[in-house]
């Protein structure tokens, strides 16, 4: 089967076509090499997950990546600091295969609750031990990380990783930590505590300005169309569609992609509409009048 336009999850090149990410990657790649802690914070379907997986292959020469995805930790695991530093040793566990023995043990203790003392500064001396005998600098991205934000124990966590990050002159820690959610997690005290002294003490004030645009340009279109146009051949235009698409979503990676699918897969062989001529300024009017009147969760 031939690749597609993605709509659904991240997006793999071998199967999807995609706009080209190395500039981003490279942009990133700079801020974690400075050993920034920061949030990507965007709106579902904008392709966090995808630049997130995309820049664990980008740094895995240079880094250990370790790439957790919070949807994986169930809510009953943020009911106590005991069972939430099990869970995430658990997490750890499954998705890093070359800890160090010492290392391993010791999360293999905190999941089996033989560990003297679960708690979070507790998983944070092991946590920093690794970074120490670690072979490469480790940068931790969670994805989905705000759907843990409304508990107190995922505050007590941001202000160990805030802790270490304001320390690490003095102690091993991750080079560089990213997480990735709808919410600007900067802001999170307010869902949490009213009062005017955590409004303005975040356990998160240490994160960097995230400006890489995340949104597709009418360049980024052109790059993606280039690759449907070598199978297909239909002899569009492919600047004036590319920029035609973006005038009508802003670069929105979800409905960039979503009028391209609906023209390749609803439209082309319907009506007056054949594979060549729907990639034309008639076809993306057409698929974008479809698209008005379709009931959709990323806009109610």
């Amino acid at each position: 089967m031939g690749r597609i336009f993605n709509i659904n999850g991240a997006c793999q090149p071998t199967k999807h076509y995609m706009v080209d990410l190395e500039l981003r990657l490279k942009t990133i790649k700079l801020m974690i090499d400075a050993g920034e802690y920061f949030t990507i914070n965007r709106t579902r379907q904008y392709g966090k997950t995808t630049i997130l997986r995309a820049l664990a292959k980008f740094l895995k020469n240079d880094y250990e990546v370790v790439s957790l995805d919070f949807q994986r930790i169930s809510s009953l695991s943020f009911e106590s600091e005991q069972v939430f530093v099990a869970a995430f040793s658990e997490e750890l566990l499954s998705g890093v295969k070359n800890f160090p023995d010492k290392i391993k043990e010791k999360l293999t203790s905190f999941v089996e609750r033989r560990a003297r003392i679960n708690s979070l500064q507790a998983l944070f001396k092991v946590l920093n031990l690794w970074c120490e005998k670690s072979e490469k600098p480790i940068v931790f991205m969670i994805d989905e990380v705000d759907t843990a934000t409304n508990n107190q124990i995922f505050l007590d966590f941001l202000a160990q990783l805030q802790a270490g990050y304001l320390d690490r002159d003095e102690t091993s820690v991750f080079q560089s930590v990213i997480l990735a959610g709808v919410y600007d997690i900067r802001n999170i005290r307010k869902k949490i505590r009213q009062d005017k002294e955590h409004r303005q003490n975040s356990p998160w004030n240490i994160a960097a300005d995230f400006d890489v645009d995340m949104s597709f340009s009418a360049e980024d279109i052109s790059g993606m169309l280039s690759q449907y146009e070598e199978d297909y051949h239909t002899g569009m235009n492919i600047e004036k569609i590319s920029e035609l698409i973006y005038e009508y979503t802003s670069g929105y990676s979800f409905l960039v992609s979503r009028l391209c699918k609906s023209m390749d897969e609803k439209l082309a062989g319907t009506g007056s509409f054949k594979k060549n001529t729907v990639w034309t300024r008639a076809g993306v009017l057409e698929a974008v009048k479809r698209l008005l009147y379709e009931r959709n969760s990323n806009w109610g």
